[in-house]
């Protein structure tokens, strides 16, 4: 077996392959993890009905933009199989198509500014709750299309495979928002404190940061004539429409995927404040692990994409699976951890009095951690799935079965059970956990039939 690794280690789509590319990737995206961890940690400290909000607002936020951010993150595909493919003079002009797909999430932006109180107040939380929500969604408004292009900027990195790039600039940005939530929430350096506003304004200082420096990284000597970035600025119809045909399902799917997630949230916080505190913290050490392994999808993505372009397809096969067997181990020993000590997990969150005023809401956040233990595995592999998918073209099954899965196997049993019955947290939770379970399921039979290894989403 130790032969075998080693073997594996070393060979063409091999462990150290993906791993070069992976890695910095998983970073990247635990930059998020953590500042999205700092983020809520802060707002339970200052209050319980911050932290209650927080997540709902920020989820409806990133739901609402994912049709964008998919679509314009898959700008990555095209990248890694022109890369592939040695048509470097093609990049340039479909980065320039992602910058123009992004600007559209403007029209979204508005109207649902304007739209959010009157969205908070159809959900049925406690008032105070809801004041909190409609308030830290409508600031997120100001830098939603800067969260897009982030999405089309970094794809060009990454589809280069300068995953190192991505990884700096998520850094930057989660350094600039971590302190900044610290300064605004509780009022330093002179500040007032501003509590959950503060945190909102941290956050798009933060994301706006990182698009002038995407850009300015992008335009260099050495990459503006070698990838005609600049020679290629115009709308290019054909290429625009190509990139939505397959990034926009591609879109729909994480709009579905949060949409859904965010309904399950919200669900949560009709049952009571205390489950929902409880499931929004659960969630929150969850992401630690879960948001790296976006990192892990988004690689897998890349290389698949390299290999097609290299028509290689038995080579984007092995490191599908190289991938699968390091996230198998990790989530493993992850999972592990959750059920043995879940109390240091918890722990940052009850510092300065946190969770003191919500009764038996640490007990609770125990239980959901051994949930969080079954599915995040799931989760996990389902990731890698879907990024090999991804990372070949074949986004409209990926869309489909998303809507079948999350919509009609999801929402509509958690809607059923909270309308009918006398909804208890846990029955919820294993709404949730067995869902995540059809989908890896699902997904890993696509993978197996192998329709993607014919797939090309370049010329």
């Amino acid at each position: 077996m130790l032969n075998s690794i080693k073997k594996r280690w070393s060979d063409e789509s091999g462990y150290r392959e993906v791993l070069t590319i992976a890695i910095p990737l998983i970073l990247s995206t635990g930059a998020w993890s953590v500042l999205l961890f700092f983020d809520r940690m802060f707002l339970s400290w200052y209050s319980e009905d911050s932290i209650a909000a927080a997540m709902p607002a920020g989820m409806t936020s990133f739901a609402m933009l994912s049709l964008f951010i998919g679509t314009a993150a898959y700008v990555n595909t095209f990248v890694a199989q022109y890369f592939g493919a040695d048509e470097e003079n093609r990049i340039g002009a479909i980065v320039w198509q992602g910058i123009y797909f992004s600007l559209l999430s403007f029209f979204v932006i508005i109207p649902a500014y304007f739209l959010a109180e009157s969205f908070f107040a159809l959900i049925g939380h406690t008032p105070e709750v809801q004041a909190q929500e409609t308030l830290y969604f409508k600031i997120l408004m100001y830098s939603a299309m800067f969260m897009v292009l982030n999405n089309a900027l970094s794809s060009f990195f990454s589809g280069l495979g300068k995953t190192m790039i991505v990884m700096w600039v998520s850094f930057l940005i989660a350094a600039i928002n971590i302190v900044l939530d610290y300064i605004l929430i509780f009022g330093k350096l002179g500040f007032p404190a501003m509590g959950i506003r503060g945190a909102a304004i941290a956050s798009n200082i933060a994301v706006i940061a990182g698009s002038a420096v995407y850009l300015l990284l992008i335009f260099q000597n050495k990459y503006r004539n070698r990838f005609e970035l600049v020679s290629s600025w115009r709308l290019n119809i054909p290429l625009f429409n190509r990139l939505v045909y397959f990034g926009f399902p591609n879109g729909l799917r994480l709009f579905i995927d949060m949409t859904a997630f965010t309904a399950f949230l919200m669900f949560v916080g009709t049952v009571g404040t205390r489950e929902q505190v409880a499931t929004n913290i659960a969630f929150n050490i969850e992401a630690l692990a879960f948001l790296p392994m976006v990192g892990m999808m988004i690689g897998t993505a890349v290389l698949v994409g390299q290999r097609l372009g290299e028509n290689k397809p038995d080579l984007a096969e092995k490191a599908v699976w190289s991938a699968i067997h390091i996230t198998f181990a990790f989530f493993s020993i992850l999972a592990v951890l959750y059920i043995t000590i879940p109390g240091m997990f918890i722990y940052p969150f009850t510092l300065n009095g946190g969770l003191e005023n919500i009764e038996n809401s640490i007990d609770l956040i125990v239980v959901l951690l051994r949930f969080v233990a079954v599915f995040c595995l799931f989760d996990a592999i389902f990731l890698v799935f879907i990024g090999a998918l991804e990372g070949a073209g074949d986004t409209r099954f990926i869309m489909k079965m998303s809507f079948i899965i999350s919509i009609l196997l999801f929402v509509v049993p958690c809607y059923i059970y909270i309308k009918f019955f006398e909804a208890e947290v846990l029955v919820l939770w294993w709404i949730i956990t067995i869902n995540v379970m059809i989908y890896c399921s699902v997904f890993f039979w696509r993978f197996k039939m192998g329709p993607w290894r014919d797939m090309r989403v370049i010329e």
